[in-house]
């Protein structure tokens, strides 16, 4: 072992429990008590909780999209990501009509290379199916460890969305080849049609994007992508889910037997609700899905508690405060997005400390159902065998954010002045010691590129379970 933590709470998606850490080469070799070695550093983790590292399957970095690009390179995206114990990135770059999956990709990998501080993976977003080659070149993009494949049902007028047509094409080779569709749901002509309106009465205020964009126009797409992963019999994921209708179309589906649907939501949906949109800075809260009611928002964290949603992650993709001014006084201007891939793990942590969930349940939503879901074989769990991913978190540290304290090139957060119980004192990305103390120590280049394992069909699930019994 070249490293030992000792003293520390272990919590897993399942456990609490005491015991000593032993790692070597990035990998967790040893979990028992009193572990030594001859010349390993030794951590003394006394009085704090050791967890397996935060995996955020939804950032946006360096992306284009509001005739700017966002605030966060991949270098500060990933560094900001240690400093709040999140091990892992999934990115979303975007192909685009005469690209292939491959040359997105490997453009993007060839900039972590040089700039991830923590490992990283990719969901390629999918607009333009490209003749059918497209289609086509999903089965080697699995093989080349892309498995998730991602979908708009908005952005029409940008040359992003895909129709019915084309998204169940893609749900069909997604179930074929061992891949899944991850999937933003809204719908296009409800939300043109409002934005129109709007814009033709002169309200566009703020408040106004959320009005162009409600509860329903986002359920009903919600509700066809469940209808045709359901009768298709196709992996789905919905991401950043933000109204009470769409999730309990989710939760009714899992109840009919269809384990394939999965439901993310966001931080920022289960702190804020639609009332952000009237203050002064209403602005800077402005994403898609916009935040939602207090009816919507006490859904979301029901379905939290009763393990109805899967997972917590960031759609990460914070803009400058200049830039969010260009809509100041017409919101169809503001560039969409918010910040908090640095606040995604210490704010569901924080929920535990406070009581609204277990310390289990953060880890399940943050870390291990993330690498279960999108296939991180080595990551999402504090095991022998498994990745060095690991955070020392203090449960009685006090911390109150500021943008001043957060390691990321944006120059405001929605999350300033929250006041958090507990936060991570130390993460550790395959062994290496990346952030300590609210300090950046790790370095550009350190991430690896993550080769996901393929999903199995039900099928497959079937048989090997009939070929054990």
């Amino acid at each position: 072992m070249d490293l030992i933590i000792k003293n520390g709470t272990i919590v897993t998606s399942s456990e609490i429990y005491k015991a000593d850490i032993g790692i070597f080469n990035g990998r967790i070799v040893a979990i028992g008590e009193t572990l030594t070695s001859d010349g390993a550093i030794v951590v003394d983790a006394t009085d704090k909780m050791v967890l397996p590292g935060a995996i955020d399957v939804h950032t946006h970095l360096a992306m284009p999209f509001g005739g700017t690009v966002s605030a966060d390179s991949y270098l500060a995206g990933t560094r900001a990501a240690a400093c709040g114990g999140v091990t892992t990135v999934f990115d979303y770059p975007m192909q685009r009509k005469g690209m292939s999956i491959k040359e997105v990709i490997d453009s993007k990998k060839a900039i972590c290379e040089e700039e991830a501080c923590i490992d990283y993976a990719f969901h390629c977003i999918i607009t333009d199916l490209n003749d059918g080659e497209i289609i086509d070149e999903m089965e080697s993009a699995v093989q080349d460890g892309i498995t998730s494949f991602k979908c708009f049902f908005v952005y029409k007028k940008e040359g992003m969305m895909v129709d019915d047509g084309t998204f169940a094409r893609l749900l069909l080779k997604a179930k074929e080849v061992g891949a899944m569709i991850n999937l933003h749901a809204e719908n296009p002509d409800l939300i043109d049609y409002y934005v129109n309106q709007f814009k033709a009465e002169g309200k566009l205020s703020p408040w106004y994007h959320y009005l162009s964009r409600p509860e329903f126009v986002e359920a009903e797409a919600d509700k066809r992508a469940v209808h045709w992963a359901k009768h298709l019999k196709a992996p789905l994921y919905i991401v950043h889910m933000a109204n009470k209708e769409g999730l309990e179309a989710v939760i009714e589906a899992k109840k009919e037997g269809n384990n394939d649907i999965y439901v993310e939501t966001c931080p920022q949906y289960l702190e804020f609700t639609n009332a952000v949109y009237k203050r002064e800075d209403g602005r800077n809260f402005v994403c898609s899905p916009p935040m939602k009611g207090q009816e919507s928002q006490d859904a979301l964290w029901k379905a939290i508690k009763n393990g109805d949603i899967d997972v917590v992650a960031t759609d990460h993709c914070p803009f400058q405060s200049y830039e969010k001014d260009w809509g100041k006084d017409d919101f169809t201007k503001i560039p969409n997005g918010c910040a908090g891939v640095e606040n995604l793990y210490p704010y569901m942590l924080s929920a535990a400390g406070e009581g609204k969930i277990t310390y289990n349940r953060a880890v399940e939503l943050c870390s291990t159902n993330p690498a279960k879901i999108f296939g991180c074989t080595h990551k999402g769990h504090i095991a022998v065998g498994k990745d060095a991913d690991i955070v020392i978190y203090d449960p009685q540290k006090e911390f109150t954010i500021s943008v001043d304290t957060m390691h990321s090139d944006y120059d405001h957060t929605i999350w300033e002045g929250k006041t958090l119980k507990g936060y991570p004192v130390q993460t550790y990305s395959r062994g290496k010691l990346v952030y300590d103390n609210e300090h950046f120590v790790g370095e550009p280049g350190w991430g690896q590129f993550i080769q996901r394992a393929r999903r199995m069909s039900n099928e497959e699930k079937n048989n090997i379970s009939s070929d054990r019994s």
